[in-house]
């Protein structure tokens, strides 16, 4: 998800976040003790801030990096109020896959003892997941420790941090890992602040029950729309459609070229106008934090075409909450299959 349209913000000065060796072997229970039994969570994005107090309630206090489309994860340069916010955390969420990689540079350069959860861990296709058994929660990696390597030492590919060649990211929008995130949310919490497990299990429960209701959604489109062609500017959304039941077209070259802030191949910008152009297209989706001439010019043909567009972003939009916003989508995409 490299983007054209946005330009990197926050600054910060590299004096403050520049690596003096990476922190030394911590533990859990190194991690700032919570304050009148309210834990401080750090999360990358408003996405994984607004599960977290989901699950979390009034006894987490959450701070979140991203929290404007217009601040892009991928080129994000974080500021020295962005380490001391780390630095203070008790508990810290990040995506991992290299989506929001600038956490990685905060969380060794603040020196926090605060366990990660790192959210594509949870996902059924990233390589080395665990705790994915059918009927079983997810189990956390959510030690800082996982975070520690010796100086100048790269992480390995497919250890939470680094871009997987072929693995889709955006894991926030499928339902089943957000289901063992939040699980995995409430273990963390419940470790950091014992006396309220059964407040954090009963809110992860009243959450997964809202995520059964997005899946009864999805499962009505499926039921009605099943195998529909859908068209995505860029991998974003494919997740959630792939739920639904629907069929992902869209050439993986031009999804692929747009995702890395690249030209469309011509031959493949070519390929995709004529599948717009043959009917077989329902709906195309597009992200409104990203783009390019070759967005366009398939977001126009599709108009011209009267193929529904609609919109997924990537943070959440103002005044939504996870479920509420995931919710928009679902009911965006139904009225979209039967326009």
């Amino acid at each position: 998800m490299t983007r054209r349209l946005l330009a990197p913000v926050v600054l910060g000065a590299a004096s403050v976040l520049a690596l003096a060796g990476c922190a030394g072997t911590t533990t859990q229970t190194d991690a700032a003790a919570p304050a009148d039994g309210v834990v401080t969570v750090v999360a990358s994005t408003d996405v994984y801030g607004s599960i977290a107090e989901a699950v979390g309630g009034d006894l987490v206090d959450v701070q979140s990096i991203i929290t404007s489309p217009s601040q892009d994860p991928h080129e994000y340069e974080a500021s020295a109020q962005d380490q001391l916010t780390l630095k203070n955390a008790g508990l810290v969420i990040e995506n991992g896959a290299g989506y929001d990689s600038f956490m990685e540079s905060l969380i060794e350069a603040s020196g926090t003892t605060a366990p990660v959860i790192t959210a594509v861990e949870y996902n059924h296709d990233y390589p080395g997941a665990e705790g994915h058994d059918d009927g079983a929660g997810a189990e956390p990696s959510a030690s800082a420790d996982d975070h520690d390597h010796a100086e100048g030492e790269a992480h390995a590919e497919g250890d939470g941090h680094d871009h997987v060649e072929g693995f889709n990211e955006h894991v926030w929008y499928d339902p089943h890992t957000v289901e063992d995130l939040a699980a995995a949310i409430a273990q963390q919490l419940g470790e950091l602040a014992p006396d309220h497990v059964a407040d954090f299990n009963a809110n992860a429960e009243a959450f997964t029950q809202q995520i059964e209701g997005l899946e009864d959604s999805l499962g009505q489109i499926e039921t009605k729309d099943a195998a529909a062609k859908v068209f995505v500017t860029e991998p974003v959304p494919v997740y959630l459609i792939e739920a639904a039941g629907l069929d992902n077209a869209t050439p993986n070259e031009f999804s692929e070229a747009v995702e890395e802030g690249q030209d469309v191949p011509p031959a493949t910008l070519l390929e995709s106008l004529q599948l717009i152009e043959s009917g077989a297209v329902r709906v195309m989706i597009v992200n409104p934090q990203t783009g390019g001439a070759e967005t366009t010019q398939v977001e126009d043909a599709a108009k011209a075409k009267g193929i529904p567009v609609i919109e997924f972003t990537e943070t959440l939009p103002e005044g939504q909450t996870y479920i509420s916003w995931m919710q928009s989508n679902i009911t965006a995409l139904s009225d979209a299959l039967t326009a």
